[in-house]
């Protein structure tokens, strides 16, 4: 197996949506790379004054990380800031979109264009695991694929695993009665943080996806 297959294989091992997992990981790495490697790097401070900053999400993510991670602290993101601030003082201006937003992105469509080629393979694998497509990236891995019989087995398999997270939710409000003579156990428990990861996959990428693709269509029509 190659290394995305590898990726692919250990993040169906776990709850949650495998491909917004390993976008996550993707980022995370990224902004220690970014802070630890590259604050004065040319290009990196180029990027960030061309964008001026990382979008919300990834602004306050990159300082969380580096507030959390004493290897990195506040120093590098302040060097990097520093420059965006000064650029937009001297009247610089935003023409590109967040650095973050379009490594994750690009990431993105990597690891969906590999699993979709190599579903055959995972999908047994998916079957039998505790990963739950997130909406929108089952939605994307399903248009993706040609073979209707593995579209069909893909559609029976996720919604099988929906009516089991459906279950698992349900048990977990009805243990908040007051005639509920038990404690909800562990999977129950995650099941509301596993429905809204379904509806909202986790926080990767741009805040606003339906925004970026109309911005883009529109840049297309210039």
């Amino acid at each position: 197996m190659d290394i995305i297959e590898i990726e692919i294989k250990h993040s169906l091992e776990e709850e949650g949506c495998p491909v917004c997992r390993l976008i996550e990981k993707f980022e995370k790495e990224e902004i220690e790379t970014i802070l630890y490697e590259h604050p004065n790097d040319p290009e990196v401070r180029k990027a960030f004054q061309k964008s001026l900053g990382l979008c919300p999400r990834h602004a306050w993510k990159t300082l969380r990380l580096a507030l959390s991670n004493p290897l990195l602290g506040p120093h590098g993101i302040s060097v990097i800031y520093k420059d965006v601030l000064m650029w937009y003082l001297r009247g610089g201006q935003a023409t590109e979109e967040c650095l973050l937003c379009k490594l994750s992105s690009e990431k993105e469509e990597i690891l969906l264009e590999s699993f979709s080629e190599r579903f055959s393979s995972f999908i047994d694998l998916y079957e039998n695991s505790p990963s739950i497509l997130c909406r929108r990236h089952y939605e994307d891995l399903l248009s993706r694929i040609n073979d209707e019989k593995l579209k069909e087995k893909l559609a029976r398999i996720q919604r099988r695993k929906l009516e089991g997270l459906f279950k698992r939710l349900e048990s977990f409000v009805q243990s908040f009665d007051y005639r509920s003579e038990r404690k909800p156990n562990e999977k129950e428990k995650r099941a509301l943080t596993e429905t809204i990861e379904f509806f909202a996959g986790r926080e990767i990428g741009p805040e606003c996806r339906e925004k970026r693709r109309e911005k883009r269509w529109l840049l297309k029509l210039r």
